[in-house]
This record gives structure tokens, sequence and C-alpha cells, in this order.
């Protein structure tokens, strides 16, 4: 991803920072994701002594993140637009918040960023952590070049640790309505393929892919001129383990 493209979009998600939480759009997704990913993340903790140590990619300001963190041990949050992790930290410091997430402001490039906490505090400048479970919602359709982007998810995970990754799926010419025209920058493609990416996961290396529908729901897409009022947008679970 070029730094101009990276600047493109944080200077759009920056603006929305503030008003982030009062999207219809984003809070119904999110609570359909959380929804979705429960039973995942359940039937994962179960077989973990310590609970799970999860990274979210692209948490923004943190809506999926606060949920998320009751369900397991830790949970490092981040996103590249500075202003969405702000927010995070904000609603941290309620003495309600939850105390096991870890928000940082970085473009995730590398598994071994030095951004992302150590493996063993002792040595900070050691080994970056690896995490039991990866998840990103509505990150996929943002991400300029996807076959780099999983080969990074792969390298933070622990042996046999999974992915679970949430978008809304390329059903054809109609997918672009999801967003309205007004906000199209940083928009790389419009959904995700299920079969396309399901073959780019296991190329990438993960095992155990399953690329499945977990929800569907309907859109307002009134600010298009060729496009009914609402439309219903199918949401994809793309699921894989690391070997």
């Amino acid at each position: 991803m070029s730094s101009a493209q990276v600047s493109e979009g944080n200077e759009r998600f920056n603006s929305e920072a503030a008003n982030w939480d009062t999207n219809p759009v984003v809070l119904e997704a999110t609570r359909h994701a959380f929804q979705t990913l429960k039973p995942i993340i359940q039937t994962m903790s179960s077989s973990s002594s310590h609970g799970l140590d999860v990274l979210e990619v692209g948490c923004g300001t943190g809506l999926l993140t606060t949920q998320v963190a009751g369900l397991v041990n830790t949970i490092v949050a981040i996103d590249p637009a500075a202003e969405m992790i702000k927010m995070l930290q904000t609603k941290l410091t309620s003495n309600s918040a939850p105390k096991n997430i870890l928000p940082i402001a970085q473009l995730l490039e590398d598994p071994e960023d030095p951004a992302l906490p150590p493996a063993d505090p002792a040595s900070p400048f050691g080994q970056r952590r690896k995490y039991d479970l990866i998840t990103s919602h509505l990150v996929l359709h943002h991400v300029p070049d996807l076959e780099p982007f999983l080969k990074v998810l792969l390298g933070c995970l622990k042996p046999r640790g999974r992915v679970a990754l949430t978008d809304f799926e390329d059903f054809g010419p109609q997918a672009k309505y999801f967003h309205p025209p007004s906000k199209l920058d940083g928009v790389e493609r419009h959904g995700i393929p299920r079969e396309g990416f399901a073959d780019l996961m296991r190329k990438v290396g993960f095992i155990d892919v399953n690329v499945w529908v977990g929800w569907t729901m309907d859109v307002s897409t009134e600010e298009w001129s060729d496009a009914p009022s609402k439309m219903p947008f199918p949401f994809l679970v793309c699921e894989g383990a690391r070997p």
C-alpha cells in the first residue's frame, strides 16, 4: 500500500471518527458481526487453558473490540487512522471499560512491526507477540492488495491460530451500491468474492479455509439514482488457520 493511498484513506476515516459510532449501518453491521463471531470465539476459548489472545486489524473506534474483549484474555486493536484510535482510547478511560485492550495507531504491514507488543515483555526489542485469533470487520474492501495483507495476518498467528474476517460480499455489479457515491474514497473493491477469496487464502498458506455467509442486512442505497432505495447485502465470514 502506498503512502498516498494510506493518507487518502486515513483522511476520510480521521474526519469521520467523531461521529463514527452514530452511523446506523456501522452499528448494525457491528452488531451482526459480534453475534456471528461470538460462537466462534466461545468454541475456541473452550479448548484454551489461558483464554484467547486476539488481534483486531482495522478496529476503528473499537465498536467490535469492546464487545469481543469480554470473551477473551487480551485484545490488541490496531488501526492506521489515529483519530479512530483516539476515540477508542477515550472510551477506555471509563471505569466500566474493559482493561484488556491495547489500542495501537499503525498501518500493519509486518508481523514483526515494533509497534506491536513483544512476545516477552522482558525483551522489548525481540520477536512480537503472536495471536490465537485475528479479526477484522469491513476492512478487506479497503485493502489495495489482499495477498500481502493476508500474508501479514498469517505471520501474526500462533501455530493453529485462526482468522475470522468479516466483510460484505461482491455478489455482482450491484454490490457497488453498498457505499454512497460520496464515500468511495479509499474503497478498493465492492465487496469480497466468495470463491476467489477462499482460493487466495489457500494460496497464501491458510488451511481449513471456510468462506460463508454469516448474515444479510438491508442497506440504504437511495443516494444512487439508478438503485432502489434499499438493498440486501450478504456479509461473508472468512475463516482459516495457520498450519
